[in-house]
């Protein structure tokens, strides 16, 4: 059973059509994207989080200038940073909710549906990946982050100069590939091709 998220109308979708291209009677709203629209989609978001979330890791995030010294710190050395003393839950906290789970997730994503786009057989185990990385979903942050980065540029415009790193970029990047990955993220379709793929 699938609900329309718009106009709420409520269908049964059996595994035939929902790996066609199906979209609402009522208002016209895309219900499921199929096979190709779907996974083969998902799966190449997925890759492509994965690369810029490795380079977002250790390239320069934030530049600040004060009395003529410039300082440039890496997401990697923000951690790093507060691993000391009462800081360390917080630098494990930020590890694990801006870097470990989104990147951990994305990988899940490719290991379950990678051979599936690829009209292959899926892996042993794929069915607990992509049971999982839907599971981490509310838990990968890297959006909050960039959100309490932005607060925090504007506490601290008036103290130093900040200049964005490339890596902030890249990581922008990554939290507006994550949004758009979303939109083919139809459930029913992607359980329905990985459970044909595993028989």
């Amino acid at each position: 059973t699938i609900a329309c998220p718009i106009c709420d109308t409520m269908y049964q979708v059996d595994d035939e059509v929902a790996a066609r291209d199906t979209r609402c009677i009522r208002c016209g709203h895309r219900l499921t994207f199929g096979k190709s629209g779907a996974i083969v989609r998902v799966v190449g978001l997925a890759m492509t989080s994965t690369i810029l979330m490795g380079l977002a890791m250790f390239l320069p995030f934030l530049n600040l200038s004060s009395g003529g010294r410039t300082v440039s710190s890496s997401l990697v050395e923000v951690v790093g940073g507060f691993a000391d003393g009462l800081m360390v839950p917080l630098a494990y906290a930020v590890l694990g909710f801006i870097l470990v789970l989104p990147l951990t997730r994305f990988l899940l994503l490719i290991f379950a549906l990678g051979p599936v786009a690829a009209a292959r057989p899926a892996y042993p185990g794929a069915a607990l990946a992509l049971r999982w990385a839907v599971l981490l979903k509310p838990w990968a942050m890297a959006e909050i982050f960039m959100i309490g980065v932005a607060v925090a540029l504007v506490k601290l415009s008036g103290l130093a100069t900040i200049g964005m790193g490339s890596a902030f970029w890249v990581l922008s990047a990554v939290v507006l590939i994550t949004a758009y990955q979303e939109t083919f993220m139809c459930r029913h379709t992607l359980w329905t091709e990985l459970n044909t793929a595993r028989r």
